[in-house]
């Protein structure tokens, strides 16, 4: 494999952090309403399997409800108003975040006989913020094929991931431009936390930075840490500002910290750089690491992070800490990713 072909491959947003509403083409959504109104149902092999459509359809419907009815406005960015009676978010609201049309997507979740191709269905999958599990399942139910299969863009290519395993004893870790953590070593899984132990949605540098109590104490200089990585995730936001998963991971810090609404309030921002951080474990004690960043494609998005040692007391204590990692219970030989599961 070319290594500009791989790094082609990952600045296409395959699994690594891709994320918000697609925009799909209004054209092909009238022309998918024409279909349905004029020519009627599609062809089907019998009565039985007219039953069984229908039963999907319905199916279908239904998962689309409740996916829909537990996001609350707030987490996508818009006002609740006075005079909302629905649970979650409007028909209207879904379609809107998705760039679908409200009929359309009306009559999908009344489980019509309407067709459906793999870009509408995967912008309302966008729109609905549903994790890989419920992508899936959506799918299945609409009896499309997934222009975004598991196995090559939900998660971390293979290739990287063996890269990341070859960095030890230095900690690695893939991370999108929100701070989500797709991938990492087991130097890293154990540099300021458990990261195996975490449930995906909390695998989140900003998240954890602010909420976990042992990623925080891990931090020499908390307070500085924590301001500049804010101004850096204000700065990526500016390209995000409609996406779903970066309102929702907003609301979702404002309402768990204080400290983080003080911070978002002062509008502050900055790039990424390079940087010496100080870490604290609470085994083999303090590191002095450099940071590097090191881009999978041509924007400041997806990319590694690897951390070299400054001096020979944090090398070996490196080691030290990538032989814990590996005798360490249930500890995984390989580079563990968060689609071990997801961004």
């Amino acid at each position: 494999m070319s290594l500009s072909w791989y790094l082609c491959y990952l600045a296409t947003g395959c699994g690594l952090g891709h994320s918000g509403p697609m925009t799909v083409d209004v054209t092909e959504l009238a022309g998918a309403a024409r279909t349905s109104s004029t020519t009627g149902p599609r062809p089907a092999g019998g009565a039985g399997h007219r039953a069984d459509d229908a039963v999907r359809r319905a199916e279908l419907a239904a998962f689309l409800r409740s996916r829909r009815e537990r996001i609350t406005p707030e987490q996508v960015g818009l006002p609740r108003g006075s005079r909302r009676r629905t649970p979650g978010l409007r028909r209207e609201e879904v379609a809107h975040l998705g760039a679908v049309g409200v009929t359309w997507y009306t009559w999908l979740e009344q489980g019509r006989d309407i067709h459906v191709s793999p870009q509408v269905l995967d912008a309302v999958a966008r729109a609905l913020q549903l994790d890989r599990a419920e992508r899936s399942h959506l799918f299945a139910l609409a009896a499309a094929v997934d222009p975004l299969p598991g196995k090559e863009c939900t998660g971390v290519p293979r290739a990287l991931r063996d890269i990341l395993a070859g960095l030890e004893p230095y900690p690695a870790v893939v991370q999108n431009s929100r701070f989500d953590i797709l991938a990492y070593n087991a130097t890293y899984g154990q540099l300021m936390c458990d990261l195996d132990a975490l449930p995906d949605e909390d695998r989140n540098c900003m998240w954890l930075a602010f909420t976990h109590p042992g990623w925080r104490a891990s931090l020499v200089d908390r307070e500085a840490t924590v301001r500049t990585m804010t101004a850096k995730f204000r700065a990526s936001m500016a390209e995000h500002v409609a996406e779903p998963a970066w309102k929702a991971l907003v609301a979702r810090l404002t309402e768990a910290s204080p400290e983080f609404r003080a911070l978002w309030a002062e509008h502050e921002v900055e790039r990424a750089t390079s940087a010496v951080k100080v870490f604290r474990h609470p085994v083999v004690g303090v590191l002095q690491l450099t940071g590097t960043n090191l881009w999978t494609g041509p924007n400041a998005g997806p990319k590694v992070l690897t951390y070299t040692p400054v001096d020979e007391t944090s090398r070996s204590r490196l080691v030290e800490l990538a032989e814990l990692a590996r005798k360490r219970p249930g500890a995984r030989r390989e580079a563990a990713g968060a689609d071990a599961p997801p961004a």
